[in-house]
């Protein structure tokens, strides 16, 4: 199993997989650059990825395939696209959910008001109508001086 950046030729086989996961596909190609994926022989048997906006940045996409879950390429690619924060200084990394709240959790993310979520996040689609109105929005607060996260609070 390999994990990587997407390349352009990854965007079809991470759509499809996000269409299987029934999570939204809308700007995947605007932000392919951000994505991680992990592949196989067979092709993309996970993604997420990232999107900046400021300081912030949106985490978005995380899936994995039904034949490929339990492996930890949920955990790996959050990993790493946390740690491609905290190497661009973002303050803090929200999400938007409605099946992944307790994993997310336990990755460090708090439950947030929408009405707490950085303006400049707003702009994202994710923000803006994509994710439905009862999608679960956490937040991860990132403290650059350190290197380590922190639950919002």
């Amino acid at each position: 199993m390999q994990l990587r950046a997407a390349a352009v030729s990854d965007l079809i086989s991470i759509e499809a997989l996000l269409r299987a996961s029934d999570l939204p596909v809308a700007s995947v190609a605007d932000h392919l650059s951000n994505f991680i994926v992990a592949a196989d022989a067979g092709g993309v048997v996970a993604c997420g990825g990232i999107e900046y906006h400021g300081s912030f940045a949106l985490i978005r996409s995380i899936a994995v395939a039904v034949q490929a879950r339990g492996a930890g390429l949920g955990n790996a690619i959050v990993s790493r696209l946390l740690e491609a924060c905290r190497s661009h200084a973002v303050e803090a990394v929200a999400l938007r959910t409605t099946t992944a709240e307790t994993y997310f959790f336990r990755q460090g993310f708090a439950r947030i008001a929408l009405s707490d979520v950085p303006g400049p996040l707003l702009s994202s689609g994710q923000f803006a109508g994509v994710c439905p109105a009862s999608a679960t929005v956490m937040l991860l607060r990132i403290d650059g001086r350190s290197g380590r996260a922190g639950v919002a609070s």
